[in-house]
Formats: C-alpha cells, sequence, structure tokens
C-alpha cells in the first residue's frame, strides 16, 4: 500500500535535479500513505517523473523498493495497491521463463505487462490498485485504476504538466498547479454529499474512473483522450442475470467457497493484521472466515459511543467471544469524535459529508495501534441488497408507479405550487423533516421521469442543488445517462448505480482516506471481483425475504454464528451527528455559517440554508443537509 504521484513536463526545461526535487514535494504530501520508504524516478529527455511513498506490505525488502523498472529496464511503475492473487501469477509467469529478484506483487506486476501487454496482464489482476506506468520504447504514460474503485487516481494538466496522483494534495504540491473551484462539482456534491467519478473540485483535474486506463504521449497535443474500460460493472450485473443460480443451497455453498478464498487472499501479509469488527453482518462473516482459516485468534477492532442510540460495541463484543478472536473495543465520548473535526477537510481533500467519516478514522487510528492491515465487511449491501431505501424506493414505485408522466407532472406542480410554510401549517412534522419539506421532496420525485432519477431523488442529500449553488449547472452522472438501463427490476437498478457511483466515490473514499490517514491498510474480501460478479447471479428472492435483506449473507454467517447474535435491524456506521450540531458542535457550526462569510464566498443561497439550520435547531432532522454545507465550509476556509 502506498501513496504515489508524478508529472509528465512537455516544457522540455527542467534538468532531472529539479524534476525529483518536485516530484518529492508531491509525494511528501501524502506522506502518511507510506511512512516506510520514498523514490523518485526521471527521464528529464522526455519530462516523464514517477515519484511514491511506500507503506511495506508485501516483500518489506528493498527488493519491494519503488519506482520500480521491469525486465530490461524498458518500463517503470509506481504502484499503490495490492496484486493478491500475485504468487499464483507468479508461478504461471516463472512457467514461461520470467525470473524474479524479490517477492513483491509489485515485481510480478512489471514481468505480467512484458509477457502479456497492459490490458490483458489487468483483467488478470485480482487487488485493489491504481498504477503508473511509462513504457520507454513506447514513450507512453499509462495511469490505471482496479475495477471497483478502491484506489483513488487523480490527473489533469496544469500549464505544461501532467500531474497524476493518489490524492489531490500531490497535484496541489506541484508548482504549476492553479486551482479553480468548479461550480458545477460543487452542484453534485450538494446532491449526493460526495463528488463522483469523474469530477473533482478543481476545474480540469479528473478521477480516473474505476477499470479504466489512460494512456499519454507526450508529443500529443490537446486533450487526453478518453479512459479505455478493461472491465465494467454494468457489463458484469447484466451478464449475471443472464446465468442465475437456480438452488438457493448451491447459491449458499458456491458464495461461502467464494468468501473464503476472497478472505484467505486478503490474509497474505508480512506484517500484523486484523479486521474491523461492528457486530453487522458483512463483518461478522468475514471475521467468522478469517478465523475458520486461522490457527490464531484474529486480531478484531470496534468502536462504541457513549450515546446508547449509536452504540453498536456490545454486538461485535458478543460476536467477537462467540468466534474467539482477540478483541479489542474502545467507548467513545462526544470530546474524542468532535477533536476529529477539524482534520477532515485536509484528510478528504475535497468536500465529503458521509459523517460516518469520523468513526471510521477512528476505529482506523485504534487498529493501527495493534495492526498494519485490516479487512472490512464494505460491500455486501450494494451486492446484496442490504440499505433500506431499496425498500423505500420500492414502496414508492408501488404508490405511484401506476400514474402516467402528465399525471405525475400536474400532481407534482399542484403540490409544489403551494409554499412550505403554508404545507407546515396544517400538516404534521416528523424528526426527519417538516410537513411542508416532506409534501415538496416528493412533488420533486413524482417530475423524475426515469426510475435512475427517481432513485437520485429519494437518496439527494438537496434534491435540487442548482437552486442552492449559486451559477452551477448539475452535471451528468449514471442516473442520467442510462447505465442501469439494461436492468428491468427497479431493486437490481438501485444496486447497479450504488456499485457505479455510492460505492466507489462515498464508501471506498471514505475508507481509503481515513485507514491511509494513520497508514493502515484497508482491504475489503466482499469487493473480490469475482464475489461481485457471483452477486449478480444470484436471485433477488435470494437476496430480499420477509422484508429483509442480504437474506443469503444471514443464512451462510448462521454457519458460523448464532442467529440472535446478529439478527436484528441495520444501524450503520452512524454517529449522533443531528444531536451534536444542537450542542457541542453548535459554536462551530455557526461560525462557519455566519451570514457575513456565506455572502463572502457568493457560492451557497444563504436564505436556503439559514433556513435550514433554523430548522434543524427547532427539532427537524436537517443533519445530512447541514453536515454537507458544513463540510463545504470548512474545506473552503482550509484550502484558502
Amino acid at each position: 500500500m502506498c501513496g504515489i504521484a508524478g508529472f509528465l513536463d512537455r516544457s522540455g526545461e527542467s534538468g532531472a535535479d529539479l524534476l525529483r526535487q518536485r516530484v518529492t514535494a508531491m509525494t511528501d504530501a501524502i506522506s502518511y500513505r507510506g511512512p516506510d520508504d520514498s523514490g523518485s524516478w526521471a527521464d528529464p529527455e522526455t519530462g516523464i517523473v514517477l515519484g511514491q511513498r511506500r507503506l511495506a506490505i508485501i516483500d518489506l525488502s528493498a527488493e519491494g523498493h519503488q519506482p520500480m523498472a521491469g525486465p530490461g529496464g524498458t518500463q517503470v511503475i509506481v504502484f499503490n495497491g495490492e496484486i493478491y492473487n500475485f504468487r499464483e501469477l507468479r508461478a504461471e509467469l516463472e512457467a514461461l521463463g520470467c525470473t524474479f529478484r524479490g517477492h513483491s506483487d509489485t515485481e510480478v506486476m512489471l514481468a505480467a505487462f512484458s509477457q502479456w501487454g497492459i490490458d490483458a496482464s489487468v483483467r488478470r489482476f485480482n487487488g485493489m490498485f491504481a498504477f503508473a506506468l511509462w513504457d520507454k520504447d513506447r514513450r507512453e504514460l499509462t495511469l490505471c485504476r482496479d475495477r471497483l474503485g478502491k484506489k483513488p487516481l487523480y490527473y489533469g494538466w496544469a500549464g505544461n504538466a501532467l500531474l497524476f496522483g493518489s490524492e489531490l494534495k500531490a497535484l496541489r504540491a506541484h508548482p504549476a498547479f492553479r486551482p479553480q473551484l468548479d461550480r458545477n462539482a460543487v452542484a453534485l456534491y450538494m446532491r449526493f454529499g460526495y463528488i463522483p467519478a469523474p469530477y473533482t473540485i478543481y476545474q480540469g483535474i479528473s478521477k480516473l474512473p474505476p477499470a479504466t486506463f489512460l494512456t499519454i504521449r507526450p508529443n500529443d497535443l490537446g486533450a487526453n483522450g478518453a479512459p479505455i474500460p478493461y472491465w465494467s460493472a454494468r457489463e458484469a450485473a447484466e451478464r449475471g442475470l443472464q446465468n442465475r443460480v437456480a438452488n438457493f443451497d448451491d447459491a449458499v455453498a458456491e458464495l461461502d467457497a467464494l468468501l473464503r478464498s476472497a478472505v484467505g487472499m486478503r490474509m497474505i501479509s508480512d506484517v500484523p493484521l486484523g479486521a474491523f469488527l461492528s457486530g453487522g453482518i458483512d463483518s461478522s462473516l468475514v471475521v467468522s472466515a478469517m478465523q475458520a482459516l486461522s490457527s490464531q485468534p484474529v486480531k478484531t477492532f470496534c468502536i462504541g459511543f457513549e450515546e446508547q442510540t449509536h452504540n453498536e460495541a456490545i454486538y461485535a463484543a458478543a460476536v467477537a467471544k462467540h468466534l474467539g478472536t482477540d478483541h479489542t473495543e474502545m467507548i467513545l465520548n462526544a470530546k474524542q469524535a468532535l477533536d476529529v473535526v477539524p482534520m477532515l477537510p485536509r484528510m478528504f481533500d475535497e468536500p465529503f459529508s458521509d459523517s460516518s467519516q469520523i468513526p471510521t478514522f477512528l476505529v482506523s487510528q485504534m487498529a493501527r495501534r495493534h495492526v498494519t492491515v485490516s479487512l472490512s465487511g464494505d460491500g455486501g449491501d450494494e451486492l446484496f441488497a442490504g440499505y433500506s431505501a431499496y425498500q423505500s424506493s420500492a414502496q414508492f414505485f408501488h404508490k405511484y408507479g401506476w400514474m402516467p408522466a402528465p399525471l405525475r407532472s400536474v400532481v407534482a406542480a399542484t403540490l409544489q405550487g403551494v409554499p412550505q410554510s403554508l404545507w407546515n401549517s396544517f400538516l404534521p412534522s416528523s424528526i426527519e423533516s417538516t410537513g411542508g419539506a416532506r409534501v415538496h421532496r416528493l412533488g420533486s420525485t413524482l417530475r423524475q421521469t426515469s426510475g435512475e432519477t427517481v432513485y437520485r431523488n429519494l437518496l439527494s442529500v438537496w434534491e435540487d442543488p442548482e437552486t442552492v449553488v449559486s451559477g452551477s449547472t448539475e452535471p451528468p452522472t449514471a442516473f442520467t445517462t442510462g447505465q442501469a438501463s439494461g436492468l428491468a427490476n427497479m431493486t437490481e437498478k438501485m444496486m447497479l448505480l450504488d456499485s457505479l457511483v455510492y460505492l466507489p466515490d462515498d464508501i471506498l473514499v471514505k475508507v481509503d482516506r481515513a485507514s491511509m490517514a494513520v497508514s493502515l491498510e484497508a482491504r475489503g474480501p466482499l469487493l473480490d471481483y469475482r464475489l461481485f460478479e457471483f452477486a449478480w447471479r444470484v436471485p433477488l428472492e435470494f437476496k430480499l425475504r420477509d422484508g429483509k435483506g442480504k437474506w443469503i449473507l444471514r443464512e451462510l454467517l448462521n454457519r458460523y454464528v448464532p442467529r440472535e447474535l446478529v439478527d436484528r435491524p441495520k444501524a450503520g456506521f452512524a454517529i449522533p451527528i443531528a444531536q451534536w450540531l444542537r450542542g457541542p458542535l453548535k459554536p462551530w457550526a455557526e461560525d462557519l455559517l455566519s451570514g457575513s462569510h456565506l455572502k463572502q464566498e457568493g457560492l451557497l443561497n444563504t436564505a436556503a440554508v439559514s433556513q435550514t439550520w433554523r430548522e434543524h435547531q427547532a427539532g427537524h432532522n436537517w443533519s445530512a443537509r447541514m453536515w454537507a454545507v458544513l463540510m463545504l465550509e470548512s474545506w473552503l476556509r482550509e484550502s484558502r
């Protein structure tokens, strides 16, 4: 696990020393991603520079040092991540006559590129990765990212230099970088609480989409060209739907075998290893498989909160006791969690408002005191229908799906034509929102023209972000470009959309930044691409049953853990952010929300923000909306 950075400078005006000095500044900005080693490589003739910070996991010797040159020295790589099947690939390459100096997966990657080429090689890789590869003979730079987007990679032109790196702060460290805020990306952020790929908070800077590679040549003028996919989550889903597993018991057996294989691969490490254990279905299943494969008690980690409504540590402790793990638990008070808040803008590099970022960082921080690698249960909800939103959205379609589009439009106009304040005067409110706000959200949802945009509206933080972000136009995403149009079932459409957007751009960003901030490698066995492809062969009725999601995961977990230890409503990795914004976080929030500051920025609709804040203080739960605003404002202050 590492942090990578580099650039391709077409000016031809810099010598090797200056080029390496600049890339070192870029990698130093993300030094926490790799505290064990650093390196750089430059070719002044072509202006290519590669840099890396290393967190040593596999082959701790100097033979694992990067940048690393391949056979014959014609290819040089910097690589962030792990290739879990590198031993099998190495054996295959050795049978073809390849020889190796050390035992790292990086060296296996280079041999694979030399033997099979980049496209064929990445199709063979099972892992999480982002890499930059320079081919001296072809004079080509290739940037590539893993199938599901576990490891990040940013890139973009700054003057004559193409910059790339694991995080935006690496790009900002280059002297040619001139950041310009992208208001359209801010609109996306206010919609989702994160900025989906390929967009970033800065104009001209992109996230490389998952499962793609991009090739750049120094003599190419103009644009970079389009990233080329080598795998497609949408196509994998469509293939799976045509090749269903017919028998439930067969599906459970295949799932068990795949899970054990995925977990076993991710237990390969030359440094101490453990797992996050929340006591929920996904993490309990991963830890169960780990313990079944281990001759020693697995180290497990959990945090809880003093607020009992948000404390799941007792469930994790019960699962740990049953499985016999070496369990570490920490119960946090509000102050310990709130101390993390000032760190968030720099940790996440661009506005990001999933408030579970706080406990994710804290459990990573605790785990890092004991291990260098930790397995997690991420991915179970998207693959096996675990989110309650799938069922609430299905209920919406059941109630209103019969309406023809013209009728929906008329009803929506009627509902939204009455001011919220008037609705509030005779409709009951709830803890979630005022009566008027609920009616207006229903109206905006009824206006949507497709199942994809209905789902987008139902999960939106701010459902009309262009009215909140001044001078913005919301760019297209998978919700508006027909990425799920090949799927007939609405629940499966929602699962695919989450896999394309929410999973890589929220969940995996959160885990990557929070864990790497403390130099901890997080591995997600449920996101093995073989499990992803298998999950789409599992019929929906094997996932959703009796009003519960992840049914097949529950049935497999029951083989390891008694049902009563984990059979409870899904809680998620939540914190009491709504209460904190009315209590200990209120002074911090009101400083950020001060009218003069918002008006000075000229970015947000201050009237809408102020009204939402007042309603939240009055008892309605606008925590998601307000946390999005506050994380944006705190990021703006930090980035000045």
